[in-house]
């Protein structure tokens, strides 16, 4: 359970990011606006940062 916790805090940041990266960089093509990519970069970031907490105040060694 806590290697499940660990590896969706560590993708949902990392895809958070790369949304972030992505709607700063992508030309407005017309189908996803970027500022919904920016907002749910944002989301998934905050989420997995949360996930990541969790996970280390429980599982502190």
């Amino acid at each position: 359970m806590k290697r499940l916790q660990l590896t969706t805090a560590i993708v949902m940041c990392s895809f958070g990011c790369a949304l972030l990266v992505a709607g700063f960089v992508t030309p407005p093509v017309g189908e996803i606006h970027h500022s919904l990519l920016i907002a749910f970069g944002e989301i998934l970031t905050f989420s997995g940062s949360l996930i990541g907490i969790d996970y280390k105040y429980r599982y502190k060694e």
